[in-house]
């Protein structure tokens, strides 16, 4: 399946684009999967689940989910809009052998329950909204006896045999160049800077012995987000 580029894979290569070594490169592509909307999601179906505790509690969560007052973990996919995850497939089988040697953990009975009935229910149906990958991977490791933050790094070995695959296309490109994403600024066209402005130093701009002049017309246009002023530096904050 096309993944595309994912954020901790752009990570890798935007990172070994600077020609840095490998293990710098998937430090940083670890530290991108490691996140809640990375490579933790299944970190998160497993709070869920303690969350809701219960079977019985299932409807109340998905109410809460359809109120959008709470997220429901292990569904949904940004890559595979609006049809099962493919990878989902392959993970519930491997569940459902896992499940014939070893014994259901409450939180893997409560996660099925919410399979079915998130399954049945017309809201979920009809944003085609099915369990993910991460939903059986996090029971998987669960199942295991991984302990929750366990799970990026499980997520991480594997992957790192793509991430190498990305660094190595790049350092042999023949004219291979640092990544710099083009920035475009969208903010307000004029801000103004009060005359005797304070700065976070406690500094008022006409007290400094530098010149304040081009700093006041990159904060005009709305080029700077902030300014601090030393007795002997300009230090700009620019916008994003």
């Amino acid at each position: 399946a096309d993944q595309e580029l994912s954020c901790p894979t752009a990570t890798m290569r935007q990172v070994g684009s600077s020609l840095t070594d490998p293990y710098t490169a998937i430090a940083a592509a670890a530290g991108a999967l490691y996140g809640p909307l990375g490579g933790a999601p299944n970190d998160s179906l497993i709070q869920m689940l303690g969350e809701i505790g219960t079977a019985g509690r299932i409807p109340e969560y998905l109410a809460r989910v359809k109120a959008k007052e709470c997220v429901l973990w292990g569904f949904g996919s940004p890559t595979y809009r609006g049809i099962p995850d493919p990878r989902a497939r392959i993970c519930r089988d491997l569940c459902d052998r896992l499940f014939t040697v070893i014994e259901k953990r409450p939180l893997v009975l409560v996660a099925l329950q919410l399979e079915e009935a998130a399954r049945q229910d017309p809201y979920f149906q009809n944003r085609k909204l099915y369990p993910n990958v991460y939903f059986y991977t996090g029971l998987l490791f669960y199942s295991m006896g991984f302990p929750s933050d366990f799970f990026p790094l499980l997520f991480a070995i594997p992957r790192a045999v793509g991430w190498l695959a990305h660094w190595i296309e790049g350092i042999l490109e023949p004219k291979a160049r640092i990544y710099r994403p083009r920035q475009i600024y969208t903010g307000p066209p004029e801000r103004e800077i009060p005359a005797n402005h304070v700065t976070s130093s406690g500094m008022k701009l006409s007290e400094n012995r530098m010149s304040d002049r081009p700093v006041r017309e990159m904060a005009s246009i709305g080029a700077l987000d902030g300014v601090t002023l030393t007795s002997s530096s300009i230090h700009l904050v620019r916008k994003v």
